[in-house]
């Protein structure tokens, strides 16, 4: 028996909020990806000889074409849409622990330990 993987990916980049837009979408076997179609290229390329015959293919399909060439504008920008305002306004309160921390083999305390954890954006400095 043996164990086979097949995957595959696709990526929004973005540049400026959507003023420039990338996709790019990606197909692996075991691993090593063998096809890409990158938005701006507009076309779907080979990686590896395995991934010629499926370039050449989904190349040939013109509903293909038009479908990944218009995921920019419907995948990439519609979800940029819908999801940023979700997770620019997004606030989790710290969850916060404080406690004595034993500095030697005396159980005298010597300082107190403070972790804060599990808050977003991550962005946020603690002091």
């Amino acid at each position: 028996t043996g164990f086979f993987q097949e995957m595959g990916k696709v990526e929004c980049q973005f540049l400026n909020g959507t003023q420039q837009v990338r996709l790019l979408e990606r197909y692996s076997y075991n691993g090593e990806q063998r096809v890409h179609f990158d938005s701006d290229v507009g076309l779907y390329v080979a990686d590896t000889a395995l991934g010629e015959a499926d370039a050449r293919y989904w190349n040939s399909q013109p509903e293909r074409l038009e479908y990944a060439r218009a995921a920019v504008d419907t995948f990439c920008r519609h979800n940029y849409e819908v999801l940023t305002p979700f997770i620019t306004e997004r606030k989790v309160p710290p969850q916060v622990e404080i406690y004595p921390m034993q500095l030697s083999s005396s159980h005298q305390t010597h300082k107190l330990f403070c972790a804060v954890m599990d808050f977003y954006p991550s962005e946020v400095e603690v002091k």
